[in-house]
């Protein structure tokens, strides 16, 4: 069925960018072969590019973009998907994701298949749609971001939690002693310029996808496109309890904590006092005050053909 699907379509170039060190996968080499066969079974013509930590992305969008390719096919995690994302973002490129990370949840969010054979065949079968990103600046650094920002002890916790999934355990230490040696802040939120909440505590997190971090979840099926940022802050709570609520979370436990409160905004102001560091997909911008807003329908990307969930969401804000 694939190959008669794949038969009726024309042979079209496109760019597969590569991350051969995502996930835990020690077979890049043999992996890159069996993904480029596949996508020359749906007469997709791969010119691919195997990632480096100092990849400019934006200019391999430009570049690819001027010899006539406009689908840029990430193979790789969230960090890659969103690195490629923000070099896309205003473009009339489309971001196809075959999903090779640890997590995942930006393919995870947009419901594309975590099987690879199965992924590649929404980069045919699929739909285009136009996905919102926020845009967070931090001092002189403005950057888009399309699965979530962090304030706090989660932004701290992001390197040493990064090398245990990888398989170093050297970051159990590290993370052990993150966690007991990070104090709370005082941290005020302003909300769409005009809601003021003033709290002590320990995490912010303004998230566009509806799954974050170990898968979770922080809001609606669609809020990738919704036009709005899911703001979850975690107030005066110990961090004991605060990782326990987050593991309950996890396990769909349901959690009633009036400290960990949840909203649902187009910007937001967060201060911090002492300064908090700020993280958004994973890279570090800083530390203190950031400013967060969405942006509306700015990157074409690839997912399944499934029904649209109709309804329109109503409130400038929200708390859940």
């Amino acid at each position: 069925m694939m190959i008669d699907l794949a038969a009726k379509q024309p042979h079209k170039r496109i760019k597969l960018i590569f991350n051969p060190v995502s996930g835990s996968n020690r077979e890049s080499p043999v992996q890159l072969m069996d993904i480029i066969k596949e996508l020359q079974e749906w007469n997709l013509v791969p010119e691919p590019y195997l990632t480096e930590p100092s990849s400019d992305y934006a200019k391999i969008v430009r570049e690819a973009m001027e010899q006539g390719m406009n689908t840029f096919v990430v193979c790789g995690g969230d960090g890659t998907v969103s690195a490629v994302a923000r070099a896309l973002t205003g473009t009339n490129g489309t971001l196809g994701i075959i999903p090779t990370g640890t997590q995942n949840n930006i393919a995870h969010s947009l419901g594309i298949p975590e099987d690879i054979i199965e992924s590649i065949s929404v980069l045919t079968t699929g739909k285009r749609i136009k996905i919102d990103n926020g845009i967070a600046t931090c001092g002189n650094i403005s950057m888009p971001f399309f699965e979530v920002c962090s304030v706090g002890l989660f932004s701290a916790l992001f390197d040493p939690g990064d090398k245990i999934q990888h398989g170093d355990i050297t970051g159990i230490r590290e993370l052990i002693s993150t966690l007991s040696s990070s104090p709370p802040s005082k941290i005020r939120l302003i909300l769409n310029d005009k809601h003021e909440i003033t709290n002590t505590g320990h995490v912010v997190m303004v998230s566009n996808m509806p799954f974050v971090g170990r898968r979770l979840e922080v809001g609606e099926p669609e809020s990738y496109k919704d036009g709005f940022l899911d703001v979850l802050f975690c107030t005066d709570t110990s961090k004991i309890n605060l990782m326990v609520g987050f593991i309950m979370k996890l396990q769909n436990v349901i959690f009633d904590d009036s400290r960990i409160m949840n909203f649902r905004v187009k910007k937001i102001l967060i201060e911090t006092q002492p300064p908090m560091p700020v993280m958004a997909d994973g890279v570090s911008l800083g530390e203190g005050s950031v400013t967060i807003e969405i942006r509306r329908h700015t990157t074409t990307v690839l997912v399944p053909e499934t029904k649209e969930i109709s309804g329109e969401l109503n409130g400038i804000i929200e708390k859940r």
